[in-house]
Order: C-alpha cells, then sequence, then structure tokens
C-alpha cells in the first residue's frame, strides 16, 4: 500500500511539472510572435508621413508635379510677344540716370498703323522692360511730324484699348493710360470728342480714391483745353462736379 501510494504521488507531481513547462512555452512562442508585428508595423507606418512633408529635391525637376498654373508656366502677354519678336522697331537703351529708347529708324517714318496701337496695348503691361517701352514709344510716336493725319483714322481702335488702361486695376497701369489720353488729345484735339464719353466713367468711378483726384482733375482741364467747348459739356454730363478752366 505505501509504495502504491508513494507511486502515485510521484505521477502527480510528474503531471504537475509537465503542464508547467507547457504553459512557460506556450508563453514564450506567443512573445516571440507578437514582438516583431509592432517592429513591423512601426517601420512601415513611419516613413509614410515623412516623405509627405519633405518632398523630394527631384520632384522639381518631374513634370507631374509642376503647377500648370504657376507664373513660369504663363504665356507671355501679347505686347511681349510681340516685343520679343522684334515687332516693335526700337530697343531700350539703360543709362545710369535714366533710360531711353532707339529707334531702328526715325519714328516719323514708321507707319501708326498697327504701331501706335500696339503700344497702347503695352501700357496695361507691369512688367520692365514693357512698361517703358510701351509708356515712351506711345509717347515719342505722338511727337513726331504728321502725327495728327496719322493718330485721328485710328481712334475708334484706340479708345477701347486706352479704356482697357484706365479700367486696370493696378495703379500704376491707370496713371500711364491717363498720360497718354492727354498725350492723345494734344495731338488730335477736337477729334476725341466723340468718343470722350467711353472713358470718363472710368475716371468718374477713381475721383473716389483722394489719390488721383489731382492728377485726374488736371487731366480732364487739358482735355477741356484741346478739346474746347464741346468737350466742356460731355465733361460735365458724366462729372457734374468737375470745374471748368474757365471758372
Amino acid at each position: 500500500m505505501q509504495k502504491s501510494e508513494c507511486q502515485r504521488g510521484v505521477q502527480l507531481r510528474n503531471r504537475v511539472t509537465d503542464n508547467c513547462d507547457q504553459r512557460s512555452s506556450s508563453a514564450q512562442i506567443k512573445q516571440r510572435t507578437t514582438v516583431p508585428q509592432s517592429k513591423s508595423s512601426s517601420s512601415t507606418s513611419s516613413p509614410e508621413p515623412a516623405r509627405k512633408l519633405h518632398p523630394r529635391p527631384s520632384d522639381k525637376l518631374n513634370p507631374k508635379t509642376i503647377n500648370p498654373f504657376g507664373e513660369q508656366s504663363r504665356a507671355p502677354s501679347a505686347f511681349a510677344a510681340i516685343y520679343s519678336k522684334g515687332g516693335i522697331p526700337c530697343r531700350l537703351v539703360h543709362g545710369s540716370v535714366k533710360h531711353r529708347l532707339q529707334w531702328e529708324c526715325p519714328p516719323e517714318n514708321l507707319p501708326f498703323d498697327p504701331l501706335l496701337i500696339t503700344l497702347a496695348e503695352g501700357l496695361r503691361e507691369t512688367k520692365h522692360p514693357y512698361t517703358f517701352v510701351s509708356k515712351e514709344g506711345f509717347r515719342e510716336l505722338l511727337l513726331v511730324a504728321g502725327a495728327p493725319e496719322k493718330a485721328v483714322p485710328l481712334l475708334p481702335r484706340l479708345i477701347p484699348v486706352l479704356k482697357a488702361a484706365l479700367v486696370h486695376l493696378d495703379d500704376e497701369v491707370f496713371e500711364r493710360g491717363l498720360n497718354a489720353l492727354v498725350q492723345l488729345s494734344v495731338v488730335v484735339g477736337p477729334s476725341l470728342n466723340d468718343h470722350l464719353k467711353h472713358l470718363l466713367t472710368s475716371l468718374s468711378k477713381r475721383l473716389r480714391d483722394k489719390k488721383f483726384r489731382e492728377p485726374i482733375s488736371s487731366a480732364l482741364q487739358k482735355l477741356e483745353q484741346h478739346g474746347g467747348s464741346g468737350s466742356l459739356m460731355i465733361i460735365k454730363s458724366k462729372i457734374p462736379t468737375y470745374c471748368s478752366i474757365c471758372c
């Protein structure tokens, strides 16, 4: 009896030991399988946001990453394209004090159509050298002998172009358009009166801005001076607050 009891006790201890060994080994196996998963998940998830936040330098060379609406991809304006192809028969000469234009031939020998209209269109430019070339070229062309006879037939086409400059949101473009209008009135005189009403609306709106009141008032007086009594009635009909030079 004692031997059988001893044998049963030994068998029971062996079973308990075997069960403990099995549990510990299974726990170790689970640990080994779960640890690499955490490493792999962290390694796969971390680089992705870094790529999004920090674009590669090579992306700049990839056409797919270039913004099609960026400034570098915009087509040049009509005036800039004509100037770059030599369609304006003058070039800009940079001086130490101020710039000037050098014409390929005397300006009085140049046809006003379409050169004068092209220069007027360039008044809406906002970049150098187009701003200077258009402004100075328009002024110098109107100073040549025989300018009135050449400019008057072009008024129906010139007025819409000048109006586009006068309604432009850029202040410098507006000022160039206003100066060009005065220069044109000096040359064509009363011939401008038939087209004046198309330009006065934009001048009336700009009068609300204090910084333009003086230059616009001065321009209107010059329009009256060169347009005669007929221009006064037209100006007063669009800008009732205008003070005539005769006052």
